[in-house]
């Protein structure tokens, strides 16, 4: 039984002690020490009194200070979490702080975030005084750096209460005697003066305790009083202040009060953004919604000049409480992931990731729009399979919204979600609406972003999905009525042009990029020229060195390109001209007043030279790569692309429509204008109708699967051709020299490189193609006459009229 009252009462005390901490030495009758509390390992601060030590009135001090700090309770003093005294120790634990002696001196912050800091304490401390002499009726009487401790959050917070005395509790001497020696530097002037005592106020002892730290705040300890007359470090806001503070009348220094009241005003020093942020946040929980937007929404300009410790450890936790248990809603979010950068990921997945999870979930399309708009800053940080499970289920919904802006939005998310999802969400469920997107979306832009962000993600495809898909989708989109969609697909084909097999460009891409080099947009056209140039030039130099073959297409059957396949460096242009950019779409221009034109200005990235030649040390993946990581603030930039609404584009039906249906019957002559215009009369309708069948026969043949063929596939033909291609589609192989004939018979001659003096050969061409036509005239006349004959043998029918055979 005895044993059980002489056990340790240290084994009941929750906190373990640490190392000690300079800063206090023979300024307080406290020795500081680090500390932890056992079990959840918070960090915390230990003030220890070494009994065995000190006099027995050091120890009476200690223990009534104690007891004031338990009984005492503001947000500017320090915080008691628990206590222990033994026979040679008294223990004290507080939250952690650190001595405001060795912080500033520490301290690595200049400029307005050392001014935004200071200003913050200062006011803090001010506040705390004024909750004492006015609140409490109580004296501090020990107000100093060495009183004044910091948080993690960056907080000053006032303790040292060792000297601490009621108002009027002793008249003959209202100003105690201090033990300690080194803090007798800090008593007012009245307390050697009699004749000063009658003017002290409740206040005047700490007011001058107030500016001897501020003093100190900006010029380091102190260590004479006549140093206070140097105000060269002082901010000229706070220097007639300081002067009141210093005033060798008591009855001169202002009340706490009255100097946040003065301070506050405009102009004054306690007028900051720091300072208005902090009182706000402090009172969030009454502010009206009105009131709440309108801050959130300047924050995020004001983070920049706030200390680090200040953002991370005291306004971020606000935030965070302001949105699980306010109604801040989506405003908090910008400024929320901005702080989420200063947070280690263990911290940002414990603070920032539910969070995240939580919006996604939202139904509200403000939400949603700041979340995607936003994705960018926080994807990096969230785990695949946070992504696969709680993320993109959510995001897949705004591909189907109503809202184009939402669609639109969604749409480009996919470029920071792809690296993230696995195989069957972005092979099967983001090509679906993909596909949907780009053939059925009513927004000429929502089409155009589709085939960008498709460029964007081949990378993340898997491959035998990639060879199905990218070559469908992107001739599909040089078919549509809108321009810009039309030189996306050109240029997604440049882009991504290491994913296709030779043969692939050869039979597929050429012939669909043909029809766009007489495309009515100039820059539909120069990127048309250009993407040719460099699949002709892949093609030549196969067929000079057929070694090559197998290099040029080493990433069409991987998963992750090889950065040494130098053969696509070609196509860099294309990367960098229009796939590094998103397209305006009509629903982000609808508020802006445009004027009324229908042509595109040319981006600036194509005005450089036409790059055919192709460099041997720079792989075009490279290049991709890149696109991955391109901010979303590029997207509309005003110095590439025309601020023209795309849907008075979109709406020209009576020559966009046309010009993007036409190209695929239209294009395929290398004659000149002037030979062109000749022999434009003498073509007839049939055969027009065999140039227009091949290309969509072909694609009807040769597509990949019967989802994409209906998605992506090539336009289909004419219901007046429809029998037409069935029927040639079969006995495509048997009259495939016929179908050269009648293209105007090519020889071979005729691929030769063009010489200077070609204008000297068109006379002689054109009477060459005269002759011919006149021959396939005449030969068809014949055909016509000896199925008209061949009818005629035949049994006689009702109603045919009897012709008499004219005599020989």
């Amino acid at each position: 039984m005895w044993s059980f009252f002489s056990r340790d009462p240290t084994k009941d005390f929750p906190y373990e002690v640490g190392d000690p901490v300079p800063g206090l030495e023979d300024r307080s009758v406290w020795t500081l020490h680090k500390g932890k509390k056992r079990g959840t390992q918070d960090e915390v601060s230990i003030f220890l009194y070494d009994v065995t030590k000190n006099s027995e009135t050091l120890f009476d001090i200690a223990k009534t200070s104690l007891k004031k700090l338990k009984t005492m309770r503001h947000p500017s003093l320090l915080h008691y979490l628990d206590s222990c005294e033994t026979e040679k120790f008294l223990y004290v634990a507080t939250e952690y702080v650190e001595p405001l002696a060795i912080h500033i001196e520490n301290m690595t912050l200049d400029g307005q975030q050392r001014e935004l800091f200071l200003a913050w304490g200062i006011f803090q401390i001010t506040r705390a005084l004024s909750f004492f002499n006015n609140d409490g009726n109580v004296k501090h009487n020990n107000v100093c750096l060495y009183s004044v401790f910091v948080t993690l959050a960056g907080e000053w917070k006032l303790g040292g209460f060792e000297f601490l005395t009621a108002h009027g509790q002793d008249t003959s001497n209202p100003l105690p005697i201090k033990i300690l020696p080194t803090l007798e530097i800090y008593d007012p002037p009245e307390k050697n003066d009699p004749t000063k005592l009658k003017a002290v106020t409740k206040c005047s002892s700490d007011m001058w305790g107030l500016g001897c730290l501020i003093w100190e705040a900006f010029n380091g300890p102190l260590s004479n009083q006549p140093a206070l007359k140097t105000v060269d470090n002082i901010p000229k806001q706070l220097c007639t202040l300081y002067c009141e503070l210093v005033s060798a009348n008591p009855a001169s220094r202002p009340n706490p009060a009255d100097i946040i009241t003065r301070c506050r005003k405009l102009g004054g020093y306690f007028k900051n953004d720091l300072i208005d942020t902090m009182l706000f946040l402090e009172e969030i929980q009454i502010k009206d919604k009105v009131e709440k937007a309108k801050f959130f929404s300047t924050l995020s300009g004001h983070l920049d000049s706030f200390p680090e410790a200040v953002c991370v450890h005291k306004i971020l936790p606000q935030l965070l409480t302001a949105f699980n248990y306010g109604d801040a809603g989506s405003a908090v979010l910008a400024p929320m992931f901005k702080l989420g950068k200063l947070l280690e990921d263990e911290d940002y997945q414990k603070q920032i990731v539910p969070c995240v999870v939580k919006l996604f979930a939202s139904n509200d399309r403000t939400t949603r729009s700041r979340l995607l708009q936003q994705l960018d800053q926080f994807i990096h940080h969230l785990q695949n399979s946070t992504v696969n499970e709680q993320i993109f289920p959510q995001v897949v919904h705004g591909f189907m919204d109503t809202n184009a802006i939402i669609r639109e939005q969604t749409v480009k998310s996919i470029i920071h979600l792809a690296p993230k999802l696995n195989y069957n969400n972005i092979n099967v469920e983001v090509l679906r609406h993909f596909a949907r997107l780009q053939s059925k979306d009513d927004q000429g832009g929502i089409r155009t972003n589709t085939t960008v962000c498709l460029g964007k993600i081949a990378a993340h495809l898997h491959p035998q999905i990639r060879q199905k898909v990218l070559v469908s989708a992107f001739v599909r989109a040089t078919r549509d009525a809108f321009p810009p969609a039309r030189q996306a697909g050109v240029l997604a084909l440049a882009a991504t042009q290491q994913y296709f097999l030779l043969a692939e460009v050869a039979n597929r891409v050429l012939p669909a990029l043909c029809p766009l080099t007489a495309d009515p947009e100039k820059q539909v056209r120069e990127s048309t020229f250009r993407t040719i140039k460099g699949f002709l030039g892949k093609l030549e130099k196969v067929s000079e060195d057929p070694s090559l073959k197998e290099g040029m297409e080493a990433d069409v059957h991987t998963a992750t390109p090889s950065l040494s396949n130098a053969a696509a460096t070609w196509a860099g242009w294309a990367v960098t001209a229009v796939t590094a950019k998103f397209y305006r779409s009509h629903s982000d221009t609808a508020r802006v007043q445009h004027a009324p034109k229908s042509a595109l200005s040319k981006p600036g990235s194509l005005e450089q030279p036409s790059s055919s030649s192709m460099s041997t040390t720079t792989s075009s993946v490279t290049s991709m790569t890149s696109l991955e990581h391109s901010e979303s603030a590029s997207d509309y930039d005003p110095e590439h692309w025309d601020m023209t609404a795309w849907g008075e584009i979109d709406s020209s039906a009576g020559t966009t429509a046309a010009s993007a249906k036409s190209p695929g019957s239209s294009g395929s002559t290398h004659a000149t204008p002037a030979l062109a215009a000749l022999c434009e009369d003498d073509w007839d309708n049939e055969e027009w109708g065999t140039l227009q069948e091949q290309p969509s026969a072909e694609a009807e043949l040769a597509s990949p699967s019967e989802t994409w063929g209906s998605s992506w596939g090539e336009p289909h033909a004419n219901s007046a051709h429809a029998t037409l291609v069935r029927a040639r589609a079969a006995t495509h192989a048997a009259t495939h020299q016929n179908s050269n004939d009648s293209l105007g018979g090519w020889e071979d001659g005729e691929f030769e490189p063009i010489e200077e003096n070609a204008d000297e050969n068109n006379a002689s061409k054109m009477d060459e193609m005269r002759r011919k036509r006149e021959e396939r005239k005449l030969q068809r006349q014949r055909e016509m006459e000896a199925r008209r004959s061949a009818r005629g043998q035949g049994p006689m029918k009702l109603g045919t009229k009897i012709t008499t055979p004219p005599p020989f």
